[in-house]
């Protein structure tokens, strides 16, 4: 079974957090300065990069991300 790492998608979620922020009307500049307010540091290349799901996205990324965007976790993988 091929593991997620070895796709071209690097994430899940990519998708989802695009879709949210765009739903919030936040640029992804400024996802990444409400971030940045949570000691989460994602500068706006690597939100774009999250969003095309070339990057992946670790857990304290994850969950700043759903606070963020208002969602549960879960959400985020819908």
């Amino acid at each position: 079974m091929a593991r997620i790492i070895d796709s071209t998608q690097k994430n899940m979620v990519g998708k989802k957090i695009k879709q949210l922020r765009k739903e919030k009307h936040l640029s992804q500049q400024e996802l990444s300065i409400k971030l940045e307010t949570m000691a989460i540091y994602i500068c706006r290349g690597s939100i774009s990069r999250i969003e095309d799901q070339s990057r992946t996205v670790t857990d304290i990324e994850l969950y700043g991300l759903s606070q963020v965007l208002s969602v549960p976790v879960q959400d985020l993988f819908n």
